[in-house]
């Protein structure tokens, strides 16, 4: 039995950070991991929301997010599909876990509170979730009394892709006697091969799962003791935000000075020091509980093969595929149908405008073809030729000299901002739904299979005012068909 109360509040913060380039090119900067759907129905990011549901043995505050603002809509609309509004806090600028964790306890401490956070990645994969909420009610007892709490992730494998942390002495402070919680040694980096076969020979390491609890005040008087001037920078950027809706924004210039650095580097890694060193200062006590719950940080595509439902022959196959004579592949499939003959360890993803094609022990070198399109201008390196918007989203089906298609779906009720372009005249054909067009000083409502035609530098809206889904064929011709090209007069999604 753990002592942990139902007055304990428990605060999920999710962070949702990264760009997951390994995973392309299914994951892309604009679109990352985190926002999809890699097991089941469920994206990552609201996988991780769940993973708290039915916790018992304290009171669950809202969940909260904190994300690139890049994301926020998407971000939004999947928290709202899932009936689980919360708070999301917007980074103007990536800068590292630490920084993101301070705003949140920033965030947390609103009117005097200080709950217990439960910190968690947005784009990893659990699969035992009563193991993991069995240790969450273990670690929220420790955090409770003021310890930063971590979870290692116990190893079956000499893995070289993660970093370690050694756990040393029973913890103390820990009521039971039988608590598997110790006091963290030391966090060592990515091993080599023959040093990571000795961690796991030892039986004292862990992966370090980048999982985290603590109550908010133990947080930030560890930042004020450890990095004073990311503690500073955020605290600078959170008075002067604001709060727009479920979106909290922090000051985009005082953020933008804020120190990077991540979590480990910033904290956990001195408080290890310290217990090798007594006297270095006033830090807080550093767990680790060892976790066994089919985690997994899927960052590449033979982690996300380890962790998926797998045929006779080891085979993944997810969407259109075929296989024949194969093993120990991943195939996965968007659209097109894929098929596979006669190969063995592969991993083959198909998507509207890019294919993959590698052996399963190459695919950490992914990155550096998305590396390769990033550095010769290549929009699939960042952006899918689907892309979701607030109002809905596009899809570019086809391009050429001084012309584009899109596909457009508008969500019911939905509104694109007032608009004008300079060097694109646009034809909208509706094939779905009812369409309100603002044209210049018109207003006109259309049909299935009306039309209209937007010229070159005149104002326009496009809204739908039904209850299903608008969907349209956008065609665009001009000498300039980039994005960039809009200038926008109103917008409800003030961007």
């Amino acid at each position: 039995m753990n002592n942990m109360t139902h007055t304990t509040l428990l605060q999920p913060v999710v962070l949702s950070g990264g760009s997951g380039t390994r995973l392309w090119p299914l994951s892309r900067e604009k679109y990352p991991k985190q926002l999809l759907p890699l097991m089941g129905a469920d994206s990552l990011l609201q996988a991780t929301v769940r993973r708290v549901d039915g916790i018992t043995g304290c009171t669950l505050a809202a969940t909260m997010v904190v994300c690139n603002e890049d994301y926020r809509f998407v971000i939004a609309e999947q928290l709202r599909l899932m009936g689980k509004p919360g708070s999301i806090v917007l980074e103007p600028i990536g800068r590292n876990t630490a920084p993101a964790l301070t705003l949140a306890a920033l965030a947390a401490s609103k009117n005097g509170a200080d709950p217990v956070l439960l910190v968690m990645p947005a784009d990893h994969i659990i699969t035992d979730l009563a193991a993991f909420q069995s240790v969450v009610r273990q670690g929220a007892v420790l955090a409770a009394k003021d310890a930063i709490v971590t979870f290692g992730i116990t190893p079956d494998a000499p893995e070289t892709g993660y970093g370690y942390i050694q756990a040393g002495a029973r913890y103390a402070a820990a009521a039971e006697p039988a608590s598997p919680a110790r006091q963290i040694a030391r966090f060592v980096e990515k091993p080599d091969l023959a040093t990571a076969q000795a961690y796991l020979a030892s039986g004292s390491y862990l992966w370090n799962s980048g999982l985290f609890m603590m109550r908010a005040s133990v947080w930030l008087a560890a930042m004020g003791h450890c990095r004073p001037d990311i503690l500073a920078a955020c605290k600078s950027a959170w008075a002067q935000g604001s709060t727009d809706g479920e979106f909290v924004r922090v000051d985009k210039a005082a953020f933008t000075a804020c120190p990077s650095d991540s979590i480990d580097y910033a904290v956990m890694e001195r408080i290890a020091a310290n217990l090798a060193s007594p006297g270095a200062g006033a830090l807080p006590a550093g767990v680790v509980i060892p976790l066994a719950a089919g985690w997994s940080d899927v960052g590449a595509w033979d982690a996300l093969w380890q962790v998926l439902p797998k045929d006779g022959s080891g085979n993944v196959s997810q969407g259109d595929v075929l296989l024949q004579d194969c093993h120990q592949t991943l195939a996965l499939s968007e659209g097109r149908l894929v098929a596979c003959v006669g190969v063995d360890n592969l991993v083959v993803v198909e998507t509207a405008d890019a294919v993959l094609v590698a052996h399963k022990d190459k695919t950490q070198d992914v990155k550096k073809i998305v590396d390769s399109l990033k550095k010769s201008g290549r929009a699939e390196g960042s952006i899918h030729r689907k892309v979701f918007r607030p109002w809905g989203w596009y899809d570019s089906v086809d391009a050429g000299e001084r012309f584009q298609v899109k596909r457009i779906v508008v969500k019911p009720g939905a509104t694109l901002s007032l608009q004008m372009h300079h060097h694109r005249a646009e034809h909208w054909i509706v094939v779905r739904g009812t369409a309100k067009v603002t044209r210049g000083e018109e207003t006109l409502l259309l049909s299935e299979n009306e039309s209209t035609f937007i010229p070159l530098g005149t104002t326009h809206r496009l809204e739908n005012p039904g209850r299903l889904p608008l969907e349209i064929i956008e065609v665009q011709s001009g000498s300039y068909l980039g994005e960039d090209d809009i200038v926008r007069f109103e917008d409800v999604y003030g961007r």
